[in-house]
C-alpha cells in the first residue's frame, strides 16, 4: 500500500532527501561539489562530485565520501548522531538540518581537496581523485575547513582553533589559555550570526594560507536561561546563554592570527557602535569586514590591514528603519572595485563602487559569486515575487537575466562555469542543470499529492495562492488535475464536489520567507489539506521580501496590523475570485513560528473572521526573542516598550469577543521560540476565560525532524480544525493505524 502523504512527508524530511544540494563549482569550473544522500527516504548524506561539461542523458557522478564506509573503520554505526560536538548538533539547528551524514563541507580555493566532519572526527578528501581518509587528531571536531593552498586543515574543537597538518600531526592556533575564562571560545560563530545572519562559521583562511582571522565569542555578558526536559524530572536543566530582546549580547571581536606562532593582531573599528560582526572576507586585495550597529541602521564596510588591526571605511549604508543583510554581499573584485547590495529608489539594487547597475524594477535577493569576467546574483521582478531569476552582471554589457522559465532559480558558479537550480510549479522536485546540458541526479520521492493551485494578485499586488482540492476546479490552473492516483492522502476526503469548502488560511506571513512561489513542492503540505475539503488560502503579505523597501518596511514598530490585515484582504480577495465556493462562516488558520504567532493573533484580535487556529511555535511575547531579529523591527525595549506590547499576544489574550478554538504546538527542546512563549499565553488565556488546547512535543526542537512526530502532527491538526469547524468527523484511514506505527 502506498505511504498517506503525512508518512512520506516526514519519511522524506519534507522531500529535502536525495536532492542535491550545498553544490559548488571548483575555480576553473570543471567540477561541481555537491551532498546528496543515496534515496528519497536515506537520511545519511553522502559527498559527490560531477564533471561540470557532463552532457545530456550522461553521467559523470562520482560518490567520493560514504559516510557508512567511513564510519566503520571503528565500529560506528550508520550515522553519527549520538556522537556529534555539541557545537555542530547547535549549528545544525540554526542551519535547519535533518539529514545526517555529511551535513556540510568546505574545499581548498581550487576546489581540488576538501574537509568534513563525522561524528567529530576530521576528513579529508581529493576531489579529483575520489577518495577520502580519515586524520587522526584531537576532537571533537567541528568545521574543518581547508587552507586555500591545500596545505593543512583548520577545525574548532569545543572553544579551540587547532590546526592540522596532513599527517595528522596538530596544535592548537587560538585559545586554551589558562587565565581565560570559559564563557570565551575561539573560530564559531555565535547563537545571533548564526541564527540571524546567516553568518555560521567563526574564522577564514588567508588566500596564501599563512594567516586566519578568527573571531573570539565571550557569551559572560549574556543572560542564562535553562530549558528543561519535563518529561525526565530526574534530568538535570540545561543553562543556554540566550540574547533577549533588550539584553546584552555576546562580546563578538576579530583576530588575524599568523601561523608563524607570533601575537595576533586584533582588529579595530568601533564595536561600541557598531557591535554586530555580519560578515569577514578575504579578497585578493586584502581583508573586509561587515559591521552593523545595534538598531541596525547603519551598516559599514570596512578593509583591514592584516599587520596592524586598523580598518579603514570603504563602504556605508544607514536606513531610518534598517539596512539589510543580503546574502552573498558584499564583494570586492580583484581590481579592488566594491560589489554589494543596497536598497536604492524603494527597491534593493546591485551596486558596483555605490552605483546602482541593476535595474528599479527587480528586486536583488543575493551575490552568488563575483570574479573579475561577472557578478552572478538572483532577483525577481519588482511586480512578481513568486519567481526568481539568475542574472550576471559584466563592465561591458551591463545585466542579463540567464533563467527565463516561470519558476524560483538559484546558482552556484566557478570560473567560467555557472550550474542553476531551477523547479516549477508543473514540475516536482529541482533540477540542477549543467553548463554542458546534463543534469544532476535528483532521487528525492515525488509528493504523492499534486498542487491545484491558482496564483494571483491582490488590487494591492500581494500575491495570493488557493489550493482546491483534487476533484473540484474552481478556476485553478490545473483545472485538468488527474485523479487517477486512489486515495493517497491518508484520510478520506468524502464527497468535497457539493456545495461551498470551509476555508484554511494556511501562511508564514513574516519577514525573510515567502510561502506563494512557483514551486511545485512548495505547496505539497497545502495541498494535502485542500485533499481533506479545505479550500486553502496562501498570501504573503506586507513584511514579506521581494516586494521592494516599502513592503518589507510595513512591519516596522508593528508586526501585528500589517501581516494581520493582508491576511484578511487575501481571504476576501480568494472568495471574490472563487465566487461562492469559499465558505466565510468556517475559516481557520494554521502556521509555523511567526505563521503561528499570525495564526493565534487572528483568532484572538479577529474572531469575526477566524473561527479556529493552529499556533504551531509561535512566539507570542516578543520580549522573549532575540536581539537582532526583534530589534530590528520593534526596536530596543529598554527604550520604548510600545512596539512590544502593541505586537504581543499576551496583551491580547483577553481582547473582546467570541472565544474561537485555538491549538498550541510547541517543542519542549525549542531553543529558539523557547516554550514559554506557548505556556506563558496558555496562562494568560486561562487567566481570561478562553479555553484553548496545548500539545507539548517532548524532545522536540524548532524543526520537528522526527518522522513520527512529524507525520502524527498534520493529523492532529487536521482533526482539531474538523472538530472546530463542526466538519464531518471522517475517520482516518484504516492504513495509518494497522500499519507499523513508526
Amino acid at each position: 500500500m502506498a505511504d498517506s502523504f503525512p508518512r512520506q512527508s516526514a519519511r522524506t524530511r519534507r522531500f529535502t532527501l536525495g536532492a542535491p544540494r550545498d553544490v559548488q563549482v571548483s575555480a576553473d569550473g570543471r567540477r561541481v561539489v555537491f551532498l546528496r544522500s543515496r534515496a528519497g527516504d536515506d537520511p545519511l548524506t553522502c559527498l559527490w562530485v560531477a564533471d561540470a561539461d557532463t552532457g545530456p542523458g550522461t553521467d559523470t557522478e562520482r560518490l567520493v565520501a560514504d559516510p557508512a564506509a567511513l564510519l566503520d573503520d571503528r565500529g560506528d554505526g550508520p550515522t553519527d548522531d549520538d556522537a556529534l560536538p555539541d557545537e555542530e548538533r547547535r549549528q545544525r539547528e540554526r542551519r535547519r538540518e535533518a539529514a545526517s551524514g555529511i551535513t556540510s563541507y568546505a574545499t581548498d580555493a581550487a576546489g581540488t581537496v576538501c574537509a568534513f566532519a563525522l561524528a567529530g572526527r576530521l576528513f579529508v578528501a581529493g576531489l579529483i581523485s575520489g577518495s577520502a581518509r580519515p586524520l587522526d587528531v584531537a576532537g571533537p571536531v567541528f568545521d574543518p575547513r581547508p587552507d586555500p593552498p591545500a596545505r593543512r586543515v583548520a577545525y574548532v574543537s569545543g572553544r579551540l582553533l587547532c590546526i592540522a597538518e596532513l599527517d595528522g600531526s596538530w596544535w592548537v592556533l587560538a585559545g586554551g589559555d589558562l587565565d581565560e575564562p570559559d564563557t570565551v571560545s575561539w573560530g564559531s560563530a555565535d547563537f545571533i550570526a548564526a541564527e540571524e545572519m546567516h553568518r555560521f562559521r567563526g574564522y577564514w583562511w588567508s588566500p596564501d594560507g599563512e594567516a586566519i582571522a578568527v573571531c573570539r565569542v565571550d557569551v559572560a555578558p549574556v543572560g542564562v536561561w535553562h530549558l528543561s526536559d519535563p518529561a525526565d524530572p530526574a534530568a538535570a536543566s540545561t543553562p543556554v546563554r540566550y540574547p533577549a530582546a533588550g539584553t546584552d549580547n555576546a562580546d563578538v571581536s576579530l583576530h588575524v592570527f599568523g601561523l608563524d606562532g607570533g601575537e595576533p593582531v586584533d582588529v579595530e573599528w568601533d564595536r561600541e557602535r557598531l557591535p554586530y560582526l555580519a560578515d569577514v572576507r578575504w579578497s585578493s586585495g586584502g581583508l573586509v569586514i561587515t559591521v552593523q550597529s545595534r538598531d541596525q541602521r547603519e551598516l559599514e564596510v570596512r578593509t583591514v590591514d592584516a599587520a596592524t588591526g586598523a580598518t579603514e571605511l570603504l563602504f556605508a549604508d544607514r536606513d531610518d528603519a534598517w539596512v539589510e543583510l543580503v546574502p552573498g554581499s558584499p564583494r570586492v573584485l580583484p581590481d579592488g572595485r566594491l560589489v554589494t547590495c543596497a536598497d536604492r529608489d524603494g527597491v534593493r539594487r546591485l551596486l558596483v563602487d555605490d552605483d546602482p547597475v541593476s535595474g528599479e524594477q527587480h528586486q536583488v535577493r543575493s551575490i552568488v559569486a563575483a570574479d573579475a569576467d561577472r557578478v552572478v546574483f538572483t532577483a525577481n521582478p519588482l511586480d512578481d515575487p513568486t519567481v526568481l531569476h539568475v542574472w550576471t552582471w559584466r563592465p561591458e554589457t551591463g545585466c542579463e537575466q540567464l533563467t527565463d522559465a516561470q519558476g524560483v532559480h538559484g546558482a552556484a558558479a566557478g570560473g567560467p562555469s555557472i550550474v542553476v537550480r531551477e523547479t516549477t510549479l508543473d514540475r516536482p522536485g529541482a533540477r540542477w542543470r549543467l553548463p554542458g546540458g546534463g543534469e544532476l541526479s535528483n532521487d528525492a520521492e515525488t509528493p504523492v499529492v499534486t498542487p491545484n493551485v491558482k496564483i494571483s494578485r491582490t488590487d494591492s499586488g500581494m500575491p495570493v495562492a488557493v489550493l482546491l482540492p483534487r476533484d473540484r476546479t474552481g478556476g485553478a490552473n490545473n483545472d485538468d488535475t488527474d485523479d487517477d492516483t486512489g486515495d493517497d492522502t491518508g484520510v478520506d476526503t468524502g464527497d468535497t464536489g457539493r456545495g461551498p469548502l470551509p476555508v484554511l488560511v494556511d501562511p508564514y506571513g513574516g519577514p525573510h520567507a515567502q510561502r506563494v512561489l512557483r514551486s511545485h513542492d512548495a505547496f505539497a503540505s497545502s495541498q494535502w489539506f485542500a485533499d481533506q475539503g479545505f479550500a486553502v488560502v496562501v498570501a504573503d503579505g506586507r513584511g514579506t521580501p521581494g516586494r521592494g523597501s516599502e513592503f518589507e518596511r510595513a512591519v516596522h514598530h508593528d508586526l501585528a496590523t500589517a501581516p494581520l490585515e493582508d491576511q484578511i484582504e487575501a481571504l476576501h480577495h480568494a472568495a471574490a475570485e472563487h465566487d461562492g465556493l469559499l465558505d466565510l462562516s468556517r475559516v481557520s488558520i494554521r502556521g509555523w513560528s511567526f505563521g503561528g504567532y499570525l495564526a493565534a493573533l487572528a483568532v484572538l484580535r479577529r474572531p469575526d473572521v477566524f473561527h479556529a487556529a493552529v499556533a504551531g511555535a509561535p512566539v507570542t511575547e516578543w520580549r522573549l526573542y532575540d536581539t537582532h531579529y526583534t530589534e530590528r523591527y520593534l526596536g530596543d525595549p529598554r527604550t520604548d516598550a510600545t512596539p512590544y506590547d502593541a505586537s504581543s499576544l499576551l496583551t491580547s489574550a483577553d481582547s473582546p469577543g467570541e472565544h474561537r478554538p485555538l491549538l498550541l504546538i510547541h517543542g519542549l527542546a525549542d531553543d529558539n521560540v523557547v516554550a514559554a512563549h506557548t505556556l506563558q499565553l496558555s496562562s494568560a488565556l486561562l487567566a481570561a476565560g478562553r479555553p484553548h488546547e496545548v500539545l507539548p512535543l517532548v524532545g522536540v526542537t524548532h524543526m520537528t525532524p522526527q518522522e513520527v512526530v512529524a507525520e502524527n502532527l498534520l493529523l492532529h491538526q487536521l482533526d482539531f480544525l474538523r472538530r472546530s469547524l463542526r466538519l464531518d468527523p471522517r475517520p482516518t484511514h484504516a492504513s495509518h493505524r494497522d500499519e507499523d506505527p513508526r
